[in-house]
């Protein structure tokens, strides 16, 4: 029994370190395979209570650039003074990103309030890093997050 568990524990660390390497390269294959298990698995679990009061999730309220869709959209966002920032780990060619720069702005719905953000813009880590908390820095560093998207609170 205690073989198993110490396989079982070897494939675990070895998928982690593999899963990390790979974010970190920024694998195609990897990331595909993540976006698509998010948006059939993690998004359905997470959408029905991101944006509430306590939830470290929130909820980007956006429109398709060429379908005109209503989209919502769950992410993590860190707020900053003025606004939040949102790791892009996939860079910004994820299609919820795209709509928000296409569009100039969408809602964000957080902590059990609708914001109305505006002059969403592509950042990078080095400019922004000292916004972060120490554990978020950690998290940036450790799967190589180079690019975050800027959301600007409307007044």
């Amino acid at each position: 029994m205690r073989r198993l568990l110490l396989a079982a524990l070897a494939v675990l660390a070895a998928a982690g370190g593999a899963f990390v390497v790979g974010m970190r390269r920024k694998s195609p294959v990897l990331q595909d395979l993540i976006r698509q298990f998010s948006k059939h698995y993690v998004t359905p679990m997470v959408l029905p209570n991101a944006g509430g009061a306590g939830d470290g999730n929130a909820v980007v309220h956006h429109r398709g650039r060429t379908s005109g869709r209503e989209y919502a959209t769950p992410v993590t966002p860190m707020p900053v003074e003025g606004g939040f920032l949102v790791a892009l780990p996939y860079t910004a060619r994820v299609d919820w990103a795209r709509n928000v720069l296409a569009a100039g702005g969408a809602t964000v719905d957080f902590d059990g309030a609708s914001h109305e953000v505006t002059d969403p813009a592509v950042v990078r880590y080095a400019d922004i890093a000292h916004l972060l908390s120490p554990s978020s820095r950690l998290v940036a560093k450790v799967f190589a997050l180079e690019e975050f998207l800027r959301l600007r609170t409307h007044p």
